[in-house]
């Protein structure tokens, strides 16, 4: 493993997956990230466990997804003295990272100038709903809520026949892609700072996730003045090539054969229909779009006529390109994703195996280090003895209330 943030200290005061997830991967990366958390109640994901959206007794999966790696420091920055060991920390740190409102930063003195009192060299990154600016900069949100609906992601893959806007694919779905965002933001900043000296201040919110995830949508149809983008369904794909199929048994595949004259012949091959390569109603891209209800309908057919395990055996050397429809516990023992690594097996500190998806971008070949989330504050004594505190000087902080 190749630590390529190794050295580079993040101080995070921030709770939930969006914003959170971005420290997460830094630390696969090789950077110290400290999780500040408050002594009593700490991160609210934590509490998912208690509110049945974890399996009794099993690993706090929706925790451990954005707090792999982490160092928990538990403080109360409502108290004078967990205020100013929080400075103490960021007078040690690069990066501070936070996903509170303008108004929760500035009554907790923990707002860019605070901060840069402190560390005049320290990358101050922010994650929010909306951004930083406008009627809404003080609202709060999700990703199903400023992600998914607010950008027109949710109403441009909802069939018209559905009667109702589709739910994100998962939980944390554009979360964790904006986590990714975020990183990659960080990396850019630390890299501005080496070549300058100058730190700047880092901004990213759902809403310009959802935004840039769906931009050649929101360009096309303001173009084309379109109210409502242009839907199809499997049944009358304008590119037959391009769209999913079902199988024998009820699964389905999806093939992705941009350039149709090229894959005709050999898609019509693989599925032992080769009369309709030189069919007149289809051979030829034109021809195929013209009667593209037919053609859909004859490739149909010839995927109806074996399982989903005979096509990954027919399909597998073939050149155009295509993939199984998984469920996401095949993902698991997909052979490529095995092959390469993508998914780390870990214990959580109770000892009980759990698998969490490893960051999508690799060093010379190799995952990331990919590390349980931390206990609830359980390295406050160790942070805080790194700052040269003694432990009886901790024990006090610890009577006040200020540390855990």
């Amino acid at each position: 493993m190749v630590g390529v943030m190794s050295g580079i200290r993040v101080v995070e005061v921030a709770a939930w997956t969006y914003v959170p997830v971005a420290g997460a991967i830094l630390t696969e990366w090789g950077a110290d990230v400290l999780k500040i958390e408050h002594p009593e109640s700490g991160d609210p994901q934590r509490g998912l466990v208690t509110s049945g959206l974890i399996p009794a007794g099993a690993v706090n999966h929706m925790f451990e997804l954005p707090n792999r790696g982490k160092r928990s420091v538990a403080l109360d920055l409502k108290s004078e003295q967990g205020r100013e060991l929080l400075m103490k920390l960021v007078e040690t740190a690069d990066v501070f990272l936070t996903n509170f409102r303008p108004s929760a930063r500035k009554k907790l003195g923990i707002d860019v100038e605070d901060v840069r009192a402190h560390n005049d060299k320290i990358i101050y990154v922010r994650g929010s709903a909306a951004g930083q600016s406008g009627p809404e900069s003080e609202r709060g949100g999700y990703d199903m809520s400023s992600f998914w609906s607010r950008s027109g992601a949710a109403d441009n893959v909802s069939p018209e026949a559905l009667g109702y806007p589709v739910n994100m694919p998962g939980p944390a779905f554009g979360d964790v892609l904006g986590g990714l965002t975020i990183a990659g933001a960080i990396s850019s900043a630390l890299f501005h700072r080496e070549r300058t000296g100058e730190a700047t201040v880092v901004d990213s919110s759902l809403l310009a996730l959802g935004a840039w995830a769906m931009g050649p949508t929101i360009a096309g149809a303001h173009a084309f003045n379109l109210e409502g983008y242009p839907k199809t369904t499997p049944d009358k794909a304008p590119n037959p090539l391009v769209n999913t199929y079902g199988t024998k048994d009820g699964r389905h595949i999806t093939i992705v054969m941009l350039e149709s004259d090229r894959f005709w012949p050999e898609l019509m091959t693989v599925l032992e229909s080769p009369e309709l390569i030189t069919d007149p109603r289809f051979d030829s891209h034109a021809k195929r779009a013209q009667n593209n209800v037919e053609c859909v309908a004859a490739i149909a057919a010839g995927f109806a006529r074996k399982t989903l395990e005979e096509w990954k055996i027919a399909l597998k050397d073939i050149n155009g390109v295509w993939a199984p429809v998984q469920r996401p516990r095949e993902m698991v023992t997909d052979p490529q994703v095995e092959a390469n690594s993508y998914i780390a097996d870990l214990e959580d500190s109770a000892g009980t195996a759990f698998k969490l998806v490893s960051a999508p971008v690799q060093f010379d070949e190799q995952p990331g280090d990919v590390r349980r989330a931390p206990d609830h504050g359980e390295h406050t004594d160790e942070v805080l003895q790194e700052l040269g505190l003694t432990m009886d000087e901790i024990l006090e902080y610890k009577i006040s209330g200020a540390v855990l």
